[in-house]
């Protein structure tokens, strides 16, 4: 579980300062992944337990903590983030490139992936292989969600063995 300490730096990475129990994100702090704005709602308090809300939260932002938690975001952690973004420089990707990579952590078919989020990597003598060896390296896979359908599916199955 996250400490206290590790969502502070955290939110101060991403441009936040705690001021009287109140955050506040500088004018300009840039484009978001997925994860951090999933820290940052859960850091106010947005789970599925109502009681434990630290700051007031908007019924938009509890739809997309519900939305985020079903994606890779869910998964990821500072440290994997940070780690990928930092090697990812060594391959001269733009901000905007990283973050959409970060975002829908391709898996399957990651080639096909890759072309509309990368210009010319080609042209720009991008390793493509290199960057797939990192995200399978770096970033959590995704999650596993299971559907309404297969747990009642599960459950009939589980009825008829008994």
């Amino acid at each position: 579980m996250r400490s206290f300490k590790d969502n502070e730096r955290s939110l101060a990475r991403l441009g936040f300062t705690q001021d009287v129990d109140v955050c506040r994100v500088k004018a300009n702090a840039g484009a978001l992944t997925n994860f951090e704005v999933l820290n940052l709602i859960n850091s106010k308090g947005a789970s599925k337990d109502t009681t434990r809300v630290i700051a007031a939260i908007a019924r938009s932002e509890y739809k997309v903590c519900d939305y985020l938690n079903e994606t890779v975001a869910s998964t990821q952690t500072l440290e994997s983030v940070t780690t990928f973004s930092d090697k990812c420089k060594d391959f001269k990707l733009a901000k905007a490139e990283i973050l959409n990579i970060i975002n829908i952590r391709p898996s399957v078919d990651f080639k096909a992936l890759l072309d509309p989020i990368i210009e010319e990597p080609k042209e720009r003598g991008i390793d493509t292989d290199g960057i797939l060896e990192l995200v399978q390296d770096l970033l959590p896979p995704l999650p596993v969600v299971e559907t309404q359908m297969e747990k009642d599916q599960d459950e009939t199955n589980n009825g008829e063995e008994s």
